[in-house]
This record gives structure tokens, C-alpha cells and sequence, in this order.
């Protein structure tokens, strides 16, 4: 009698196309889940922007312009407030009549998200409620 061990040719054909149709399924919902991940990094750092704009008003009764990255590894802090935002991401504050208005965007995806505080503060792009992170669909 033959003692055949091992998996014939068809067996193994059979569990690669398996495997590719799996990997064809999954590779695109984790893009999706990463750009998502992107969006709350940005959504987040507006978040404690709109925290460290209040605290500087608190201490000053004015609030202030802020500029600040964190690219390919290098933090640029903002100078008035010592603000850095998440890696990857830009963000840019502008004064606006008696409040501010802030953009964000991150450096692997085109989406911007934005935020607006205060009266006579005008969105800066996507923003409709005031005090609420919203992104570019």
C-alpha cells in the first residue's frame, strides 16, 4: 500500500483563491477604517484646540490665532499657546469678529474638518454648529 501524505495540487489551488477572495473583501474596509481614524485624529485635536482657545481667553480675555503641526515627525508648537496637535495633522486658527474658527487637515487625506467659537465667529468651511468638529464628506 501507498502512503500518500501531503495536499494534492486542486487542494492547494483551491485555498489561495479562498485567501485572495478574503483579502479582496477586507483590504478596502481597512482603508476606510483608517481614513476614519484619520478623521477623529483631526476631529479630536479641534476638540482641544476649542479647550486651550478657552483657556488662553480665561487668562488673556482675548483669544488668539494659533499655527501648528506635527509632519513627518517634526512638531511645530504654537507659540502663543504651546499647542501641538496629533502627528500628520495641520491646524490653523483665525480670529473672527468676537471668536475664532479653526482648520485642520492631515497629511493622508485630502478631507479637511473644521470648528467655529463665539459670537460673530463665521465657519470656516464645514462647521454649522458652533463648538461641533465637523469633516468634508
Amino acid at each position: 500500500m501507498l502512503n500518500r501524505k501531503g495536499f494534492t495540487l486542486i487542494e492547494l489551488l483551491i485555498v489561495v483563491v479562498i485567501i485572495g477572495i478574503l483579502a479582496a473583501i477586507a483590504i478596502p474596509k481597512f482603508a476606510a477604517t483608517k481614513e476614519k481614524a484619520y478623521l477623529a485624529s483631526m476631529k479630536s485635536d479641534l476638540r482641544n484646540l476649542a479647550t486651550t482657545e478657552e483657556g488662553f481667553f480665561a487668562d488673556n480675555q482675548v483669544y488668539t490665532a494659533v499655527a501648528a503641526s506635527n509632519v513627518a515627525g517634526v512638531a511645530a508648537a504654537d507659540a502663543a499657546t504651546g499647542f501641538v496637535p496629533s502627528a500628520g495633522v495641520t491646524i490653523a486658527a483665525a480670529l473672527s469678529g468676537q471668536g475664532w474658527n479653526a482648520t485642520t487637515s492631515h497629511s493622508a487625506t485630502p478631507k479637511t474638518c473644521d470648528i467655529f467659537l463665539g459670537s460673530g465667529a463665521a465657519s470656516a468651511g464645514n462647521a454649522t454648529v458652533e463648538g461641533e468638529p465637523r469633516c468634508t464628506p
